[in-house]
């Protein structure tokens, strides 16, 4: 290792520490991390000294919790994993359902199999990274395992273990019925993948899909929306309809300055053609697409939304839709079981569907800039990776494969609160259809997260600087606009201040 690259690390680590002493804002260790060179997705940025949107836990001690998995693949963990009885492997997670589920399971059944024992550290994600870090600074193979974030790969590439390789290369280690083939391809391109390398296995994918009211539907006679038209004449009908009752046809996550914004906003910049920065590497969101998209945002906020909005970020989204306030959005569909709890004032109301098609056509990803795919369908994921550095690689991979077995991730889904399925066979999995009804931890919209997965997935660009972009310049000019306090109401005012701003940025940064 250089002494840059030595020195790097050490920059990391300390940036990393001193956010979580809060020496320093995340605007600060955001930058900083643009620096060093790493990058944050918006979705986990978002997450940074926050909490995710998922529902927690469910079903844990019932039958639904109880593995079901090949007969073949038990006899492998006691054979196979019993050979490492009594080696200890390590793992620094952020608090995701696959990790927390997983480490729920892990003494009960795999240590109970294997005698393999597993430390889940479950910490705040400046820490996942600065363990990782330091970790691989010092070759040290604390952790044998790394939670990796998909905007982390370039970064962390050089110090994992392609997991298709190492199953390929030693027969007795590979859990039966693996089956790479189902995890589906976009999926694994989109998260997982860096220069042909595969860095770990995809184990979380929070995604956009839509939501809506079908009881206010079925009153006004609405049609699901398929277009963006669509959506918008839906959210009138309705705001129009309920206004006696307070009830709004959409939400929104609009806080002024907030990355909840900017995701709001990138899913209809994207559903209108458009693009954040185009194949030139040139921030485009000033395009006629790109304006035509934030015209549609800051009609639907001004004329169909709470004027509440402005202050929400995912939470009071969220909060709106199960408290019945709002009738319709697009957004994570981690939000869509906690409509069906028992405290939701919507329980059993609420539905999917596929995102809205772009307006204008999707623009090609040839098209877009730094790795942009422009797709209605939002999405931040994750994956497990296997430390090149670990002392006890055998065990740990044989961990790996188990935490992301057919039956483990089809347990995820169900007992994470309804968490996004990673494999294929979780959306067909007896126990994931079982829960296909209406109630806590729900499954029932599945099919359109699969659908949506295969099909409409958005991804925001893969660049250090972007974390700092997504964080601050976008939603504080979108903020400045949407509330009032600059631009005159002109999106196109505002989105030319906004490419200067950032082509310098990234000029400056020797992107371009």
């Amino acid at each position: 290792m250089s002494f840059k690259d030595h020195d790097k690390r050490t920059f990391v680590v300390d940036a990393c520490n001193d956010f979580t002493a809060r020496r320093i804002t995340k605007r600060d260790f955001l930058r900083k991390m643009a620096l060093a060179g790493v990058g944050f997705s918006t979705f986990s940025a978002g997450m940074l000294g926050g909490r995710r949107p998922f529902n927690g836990l469910t079903g844990l001690g019932t039958p639904e919790a109880r593995a079901a998995g090949h007969t073949d693949v038990e006899k492998w963990l006691k054979e196979v994993g019993g050979k490492y009885s009594g080696t200890k492997i390590r793992y620094s997670t952020e608090a995701t359902p696959p990790s927390i589920v997983a480490n729920q399971l892990a003494q009960e059944e795999f240590t109970k199999l294997t005698g393999i024992e597993v430390e889940v550290e479950i910490v705040p994600l400046e820490q996942v990274l600065a363990k990782a870090t330091q970790d691989v600074q010092g070759q040290l193979g604390t952790y044998d395992l790394y939670y990796l974030d998909q905007s982390w790969m370039a970064t962390f590439a050089p110090d994992t273990i392609d997991p298709t390789e190492y199953y390929a290369s030693d027969s007795e280690l590979a859990m039966p019925d693996f089956d790479w083939d189902d995890f589906s391809k976009p999926l694994v391109d989109g998260i997982a993948m860096y220069e042909g390398k595969m860095v770990g296995i995809p184990f979380d994918i929070p995604i956009a899909i839509l939501m809506y009211r079908k009881d206010l539907f079925d009153k006004y006679s609405i049609e699901v929306p398929a277009t963006m038209e669509a959506y918008m004449e839906a959210a009138r009908i309705i705001t129009e309809g309920e206004k006696d009752n307070n009830v709004y046809g959409n939400a929104f996550q609009a806080r002024s300055g907030h990355y909840s914004l900017e995701c709001d906003w990138t899913i209809f910049l994207w559903g209108h053609g458009g693009s954040i920065f185009n194949a030139d590497n040139l921030f485009s969101g000033n395009d006629d697409f790109g304006i035509q998209g934030l015209e549609y945002y800051q009609k639907m906020l001004a004329d169909y939304t709470p004027p509440a909005a402005t202050t929400w970020t995912w939470d009071g989204q969220f909060q709106a839709m199960q408290q019945g306030q709002s009738a319709m959005c697009i957004s994570w569909g981690e939000f869509f079981p906690g409509m069906d709890a028992n405290e939701s004032k919507v329980q059993g109301l609420m539905e999917h569907a596929r995102p809205p098609v772009e307006t204008n056509g999707r623009r090609p990803v040839e098209q877009a800039g730094f790795g942009e795919i422009p797709a209605v369908g939002h999405q931040g994921g994750s994956v497990i990776g296997l430390s090149a550095y670990s002392k006890n690689k055998e065990a740990a991979w044989i961990f790996m494969q188990w935490a992301c077995s057919k039956d483990v991730m089809a347990r995820v889904s169900t007992l994470g609160g309804g968490a996004s399925p990673m494999r294929l066979s979780s959306f067909e999995d007896p126990r994931v259809k079982e829960k296909a009804v209406v109630g806590p931890g729900t499954t029932r919209h599945f099919d359109t997260i699969n659908w949506t997965i295969n099909n409409a997935m958005g991804s925001e660009p893969d660049m250090p600087l972007w974390a700092e972009l997504a964080n601050n310049d976008i939603p504080v000019t979108l903020g400045k606009l949407l509330t009032g306090q600059d631009y005159d109401g002109s999106a196109k005012a505002a989105m030319d201040e906004l490419a200067q701003v950032v082509d310098q940025k990234v000029a400056d940064a020797g992107l371009r």
